[in-house]
């Protein structure tokens, strides 16, 4: 640091020579103190740019600051030849609402054997010791703000609140000229206040670097997050539209074959041909209700109706759902219920969907033994176990195993699955608030366990019972209850938008010896009402001049038409739809693709028909 050696100290020869020395001690004086000031800022700068390059706490920054500010006042004072007193120089700072301020930082630490320099407040009477952690109350720090001269001067941020006092404490000056004494206390005080001041701004623009730092670091993780869901957007839709295309490959190339003319294969590759169009058109109905589920999983979109479920008869309906494919397999299945459980409170079409997945994906990789369900209580907790004697799984499959469209190596029977059974299950299991685990180990089986709650909380997974059906744009029906007498007529009155859906529903009926007349909109519909009595009026949703809930509606309402069986047959397949139909006033619900033979069954049963409907076509 620069010296002035034309100041004079206190112990140097007094010149009695009037003004024009007076004026060079005071140009030197404020040369001195703007140097040293020049310098502080420089080191402050010095902090503020680390703080810009690195990113570090707010407290390990602002302490990089109080600690330089009394540093650089220490060696200003003590390499000064104004010669001051030995002195030393702290920061206090006040927390929130105490009373109090606590000395964190001061300029040299006395020797064990010294003493710590004191401040005196107002009196001689009351010293107060300048030390690291040392406890000043408000009141004492306020007198030594006021006194003259100051021994204490305020530390506020931006917003005027009060951070904290920058402290000095040294012994009285003397000097037997009282010009240079005064000299003295005025420098030493514009020094301490200017201080302040430049470390007040450094705090004020540190706060404001932090600031734009930690926006910085949230924008910088909000744009990672977004670049990696838009990788997993991208991925899905690429596997979304593989997994779509190879069941649509299989239906459109075996179709074209049967169309191609010259070509005439026999009954028995028809029959083969047919097989795999059937089965190609409900694994892509899989996949698809698979996507459905997942995407309103995710979208936290998926309702959940609770209901206190019969475990034993649950299990008991889920294993007979498989049993056909297990003996097909040459698989023994076993159930082992625990008689502690009995019921517990879930969504029983999702448990039921959840065990289902894992008992199919049992059966998928096991090719003889056994295939279990294993149900008992774990505290709170009930365990459903589904084990099996099966190829196993490797731990570097296991860790993606609960991946969309994951998939391990082929399943012993040759039918690929959907890859998303297992992702839908996991995510099923959360919204229940349980979870899935597996065990498993290469050529020796696996052990899926759901892990799910006896009791639900109230909030937990999302909406209870049918609330909101009435909120999903339908119109409501509400009058008094309707009996139907099943009809001894054969006609069925069929309201169909699509073509190909009217012509599939119309030659299966017929071949079930119904009389089907089929119309295309609303206005056909009421036409074929004059000139016909149906038994049943199969409706279609989304017409092309209609709602047909607002149709069902119009029927309800019309005293002519209001006791003819309706059954709704619809695209509409998501959770709740069914309910909403039902309360739109049909009589059943049919979700597309139609289910052949379920829609005989539900036509037989309002229709009473002479012919004997027995579900299939010879």
């Amino acid at each position: 640091m620069q010296q002035y050696s034309s100041l004079p100290d206190q112990n140097s020869q007094i010149d009695a020579r009037p003004k024009p020395l007076t004026i060079i001690q005071q140009l030197c004086a404020k040369l001195w103190l703007e140097s040293s000031l020049n310098q502080l800022q420089s080191c402050l700068n010095d902090c503020l740019l680390s703080a810009c390059n690195t990113v570090r706490s707010a407290g390990a920054a602002e302490a990089e600051i109080f600690q330089t500010v009394v540093q650089e006042i220490n060696i200003t004072l003590d390499s000064s030849n104004v010669a001051f007193t030995h002195c030393a120089v702290g920061i206090a700072l006040f927390q929130g609402q105490e009373t109090v301020a606590t000395v964190c930082y001061v300029s040299c630490s006395p020797s064990p054997n010294s003493q710590p320099p004191f401040l005196e407040v107002l009196t001689a009477e009351k010293k107060l010791p300048l030390r690291l952690q040392e406890v000043i109350e408000l009141e004492d720090l306020q007198q030594l703000e006021n006194q003259q001269p100051p021994s204490a001067w305020r530390l506020a941020d931006d917003s005027d609140n009060l951070i904290g006092w920058l402290i000095i404490a040294a012994a009285p000056l003397s000097s037997d000229r009282e010009s240079l004494i005064e000299l003295q206390a005025k420098l030493r005080s514009q020094l301490m206040a200017r201080s302040a001041k430049h470390c007040t701004t450094a705090l004020v623009q540190l706060r404001h670097i932090l600031f734009w730092q930690q926006r910085y670091q949230q924008f910088s993780d909000s744009n990672q997050e977004l670049e990696r869901t838009n990788q997993l957007k991208n991925q899905f839709l690429a596997n979304t539209s593989h997994e779509i295309r190879t069941p649509l490959g299989s239906i459109i190339g075996f179709t074209h074959l049967l169309l191609a003319q010259g070509y005439q294969p026999t009954i028995e590759r028809q029959q083969e041909y047919l097989n795999i169009i059937q089965s190609s058109g409900k694994h892509l109905l899989a996949l698809i209700n698979d996507i459905l589920d997942l995407s309103k999983i995710e979208a936290n979109q998926m309702e959940v109706q609770w209901e206190t479920v019969d475990v034993p008869l649950l299990c008991i309906n889920v294993l007979a759902m498989v049993k056909e494919k297990a003996a097909n397999k040459g698989l023994r299945l076993c159930l082992e219920l625990e008689p502690d459980i009995t019921t517990l409170v879930a969504d029983s079409l999702r448990l039921k969907q959840m065990l289902l997945n894992l008992l199919f994906n049992a059966l998928k990789f096991t090719s003889k033994g056994s295939v279990g369900l294993q149900v008992a209580p774990k505290g709170v907790f009930v365990h459903f176990t589904i084990w099996d004697t099966g190829t196993g799984i490797s731990q570097q499959d296991q860790a993606q195993l609960f991946e969309p469209y994951f998939q391990i190596a082929k399943a012993v029977d040759g039918v690929e699955g959907t890859g998303l059974g297992l992702a839908v299950t996991r995510k099923l299991a959360e919204i229940h608030g349980g979870s899935v685990k597996v065990e498993s180990e290469v050529d020796r089986g696996s052990r899926f366990t759901l892990i799910l709650p006896l009791e639900q909380e109230a909030g937990v997974g999302g909406d209870e019972g049918d609330e909101g059906v009435e909120g999903a744009g339908a119109p409501k029906y509400s009058s008094c209850p309707l009996f139907f007498t099943p009809s001894s007529s054969v006609d069925i009155l069929l309201v169909e938008n699509d073509l190909p859906n009217a012509d599939l529903i119309q030659i299966y009926l017929h071949q079930l010896g119904y009389q089907v007349t089929w119309v295309k909109n609303a206005a056909q519909m009421w036409e074929a009402l004059t000139q016909l009595d149906p038994a049943v009026i199969l409706m279609d949703v989304y017409l092309a001049d209609a709602n047909g809930l607002n149709l069902v509606q119009q029927l309800r309402e019309n005293l002519q038409y209001r006791t003819i069986p309706i059954i709704v047959q619809t695209a509409m397949a998501m959770k709740g739809d069914r309910e909403t139909c039902l309360a739109a006033g049909v009589n059943d619900y049919i979700s597309k693709p139609i289910d052949l033979p379920l829609l005989a069954s539900l036509v037989a049963k309002y229709s009473k028909a002479s012919t004997e409907v027995d579900g299939e076509i010879e």
